[in-house]
C-alpha cells in the first residue's frame, strides 16, 4: 500500500474546509445553493453545525487520504493536480450529476456542488503533489 504524507491529507482537509466556507459562502454561491437546496435560512440554523463541521471535516480527511493512495509516489505534480481535476469532474460530480437528473435538481444547483468538488479535488491533487 503506497504510503501518504499525513500532514498533506491534513492540510487537504484544512484546504477543503476554507475552499467550502467560500465557495458556499453569499460571497460566491451560497444564497443561490440555499435557495437550490430548498433551505431557509431557519433551517440552517437549525442543525448541529459542530457535528456537521466535524464530520464534512473527516469525511475530506479520508477522500485525501484515498486520492493520495491512488496518485501514489511517483507521479509528478502536473499529474497529480490533472488527476485531481478529473476525479472531481469524472467521478464525482459526474455521480452528483446522476442523483440530480432522478431527483429533477437543478442544473445550477449541480453546477455547484460539482464544481465545489471539482475544485477541492484539485486542490488535494496539488497539496499532494507538491507534498511528497
Amino acid at each position: 500500500m503506497p504510503e501518504v504524507n499525513l500532514l498533506a491529507v491534513l492540510l487537504c482537509g484544512i484546504a477543503s474546509m476554507l475552499l467550502g466556507g467560500l465557495w458556499y459562502s453569499p460571497l460566491l454561491f451560497g444564497r443561490r445553493w440555499q435557495s437550490g437546496a430548498g433551505l431557509s435560512d431557519a433551517d440552517l440554523a437549525d442543525g448541529n453545525m459542530a457535528l456537521i463541521y466535524g464530520l464534512a471535516f473527516a469525511l475530506s480527511l479520508l477522500a485525501a487520504y484515498v486520492f493520495g493512495m491512488f496518485l501514489g509516489p511517483d507521479m509528478p505534480l502536473a499529474a497529480c493536480v490533472g488527476a485531481g481535476a478529473a476525479a472531481g469532474i469524472c467521478w464525482v460530480a459526474a455521480s452528483f450529476g446522476i442523483n440530480y437528473l432522478f431527483e429533477r435538481r437543478s442544473l445550477g444547483q449541480w453546477l455547484i456542488n460539482g464544481g465545489y468538488h471539482a475544485l477541492q479535488f484539485t486542490l488535494f491533487g496539488l497539496i499532494l503533489g507538491l507534498m511528497r
